[in-house]
């Protein structure tokens, strides 16, 4: 690991501290991804899925070659993996301590978690616009008497008569940027609300600080932005809370001493958020996820953010002269993907893909999202061959 971390540091160096640009992106960090880069389509879909560095593989080889060796002893490497994913996404994301992030498989699971910590029947207050796990799990906990769910639109969304907030502090389908979350977090707390952010679409995409914005709870993962895959996602838990609060949603793991086998009565349960693990962890999405927020750190959001910028304002404009039509999200009211309005979004995104354009749509929101390994000429090209999609 040391030998390809140095990798990154190695292109980092070579890249420089000031702003990116294509030349030096192509130059020292498209090497890094060699093998999704020998693709000859032209990937737009960076929000859904990331792109993994070459390392990843390497990475999950050396976790997977630890079982083989070192068999029961393996799991020394692979709990080390898992606080070196829990201390990255801590930096990612500002939280104030390690064990505030809690290794989950997916953001619903860290979701369902709070949820199985709420005594009674909570009132919770949710947008319209939450991901469609995240509102499928609220529908059937309140179909099945769990909770009583009040469903908004995210500017409608308040902490009158609720006792837990949930809401994305960027919109999955439009990447509209949730503003008030400050304010709307304060007011919560005055009432006795619990607030939860669901942060995919805003880790390693915007700065973040959940530490200075005082929220209770967050989802969020890897699969996306920072190159991670499916499977190594988090539910971070504030200082406080991780000590006091319990949920169900547990297993052995969250012992006070996991490989001890002991049974106290009441259980004892490990310090701060250890105390929110669960049973066995997928102990080889940790190392599947390293590679990628490694590079994003190195990089710094800020930097990524500027450079997105720049590169939805190019495919904005090449866009509009195609189509006629303005995308909606170039600006820096929304996160790092453009969205085009239409009524059959799922149909054109089957035929950019048979021309050589991977996309994805949301409902009727066609999704593209430029990424540091497309060059201009990609994105021009794409917009072209949009524009011709629509106009036949």
């Amino acid at each position: 690991m040391d030998r390809e971390s140095d990798e990154i540091d190695d292109a980092m160096a070579a890249l420089g501290r000031g702003a990116l640009d294509a030349a030096g992106l192509r130059r020292h960090l498209w090497p890094l991804f060699s093998r999704v880069l020998a693709r000859d389509d032209i990937y737009l879909a960076n929000h859904s899925l990331g792109r993994p560095l070459d390392r990843t593989a390497g990475d999950v080889s050396a976790s997977l070659d630890s079982w083989y060796r070192d068999l029961g002893s393996a799991w020394d490497r692979w709990l080390a993996d898992r606080e070196h994913f829990r201390a990255l996404t801590a930096k990612l994301v500002g939280a104030p301590r390690v064990d505030c992030i809690v290794p989950k498989t997916s953001a619903g699971q860290g979701l369902r978690a709070v949820l199985n910590a709420l005594e009674g029947t909570p009132r919770v207050a949710a947008t319209d616009g939450e991901f469609d796990s995240i509102d499928f799990i609220l529908r059937n906990y309140r179909k099945r008497g769990r909770i009583a769910l009040r469903v908004t639109p995210w500017r409608e969304i308040s902490a009158a008569h609720a006792e837990l907030i949930v809401v994305s502090s960027v919109m999955f389908r439009t990447g509209e940027i949730v503003t008030g979350l400050p304010r709307l977090v304060r007011e919560a707390h005055a009432s006795g609300a619990l607030v939860l952010l669901d942060v995919y679409h805003h880790a390693g995409v915007l700065p973040l600080d959940l530490e200075a914005l005082d929220v209770d709870f967050a989802i969020g993962g890897s699969y996306k932005y920072t190159r991670g895959g499916p499977g190594a996602c988090w539910l971070y838990v504030r200082p406080g809370l991780a000590e006091t609060m319990r949920t169900l949603d547990t297993g052995w793991f969250a012992k006070r001493e996991p490989f001890a086998y002991l049974r106290p009565e009441p259980p004892e349960f490990g310090a701060g958020g250890n105390a929110w693990l669960e049973s066995t962890p997928p102990v080889f999405t940790y190392a599947q996820a390293h590679a990628g927020l490694e590079l994003t750190l190195a990089i710094g959001v800020e930097r990524l953010r500027r450079y997105n910028l720049q590169q939805k304002s190019l495919l904005a404009d090449a866009l509009f002269r195609a189509t006629k039509q303005t995308p909606e999200g170039v600006s820096e009211d929304f996160g790092a993907f453009l969205s085009v309005a239409h009524p059959d979004a799922e149909r054109l995104v089957k035929t950019l893909a048979a021309n050589g354009v991977t996309a994805d749509a949301r409902g009727d929101r066609l999704r593209l999202c430029p990424d540091i390994l497309n060059s201009d000429e990609e994105l021009l090209k794409a917009a072209a061959l949009v524009g011709e999609v629509l106009n036949r």
